[in-house]
């Protein structure tokens, strides 16, 4: 499959919505240390859907902003993700959503759309780029692996207050130029 990866404009805010970005989670990362280095084995769990609610964004303010960015690929005319991502208070690019629609998944979106979050980050001079997931998003996580991020920490307790009972655990990606020239 061929995508083709636009940055947004105002008329193409609303592509946005057009992505079924609903998970299928059937596994979760375990994560432990070793030699002081975080590392994961993968458990297989009950299946379920997931869908994370956005966030009430304008994403209108996204466009040509110097530090911020949303991305769109597309197949044709049909939205197959999208990435978004701004500069971060500690001068990383922060990845805050990426997502491919569950149509076009496993076809090579989501590694275009993080080269051309890595080439974002590149053109404004930042050391590297960061991103939070969960750790029941192990497609997710085996993305960020293949595009050569490394898992930098966790927090048991970052989602308790907002889904109370949550045994979700967040888990910090990286991906920093000085080790990928």
């Amino acid at each position: 499959m061929e995508f083709t990866i636009k940055e947004i404009e105002h008329e193409t805010v609303a592509d946005m919505e057009r992505i079924d970005d609903v998970l299928r989670i059937d596994k979760i990362l375990v994560v432990h240390t070793e030699e002081y280095r975080l590392v994961y084995t993968v458990e297989e769990i009950p299946p379920y859907e997931k869908r994370y609610p956005r966030d009430p964004v304008d994403y209108h303010t996204y466009v040509h902003h110097p530090d911020r960015a949303i991305f769109l690929a597309y197949a044709g005319d049909q939205v197959a993700g999208m990435i978004i991502l701004r500069k971060n208070w500690n001068n990383y690019a922060y990845i805050e959503y990426v997502t491919v629609d569950s149509h076009f998944r496993g076809q090579g979106a989501g590694v275009l759309l993080m080269e051309r979050g890595k080439e974002w980050a590149r053109e404004k001079g930042l050391p590297g780029i960061m991103l939070e997931t969960q750790n029941n998003n192990t497609r997710a996580c085996r993305l960020y692996e293949r595009c050569g991020f490394v898992l930098g920490g966790f927090d048991r307790y970052l989602y308790k207050a907002v889904m109370p009972g949550t045994t979700e655990i967040a888990l910090y990606w990286y991906y920093l130029f000085e080790s990928n020239p």
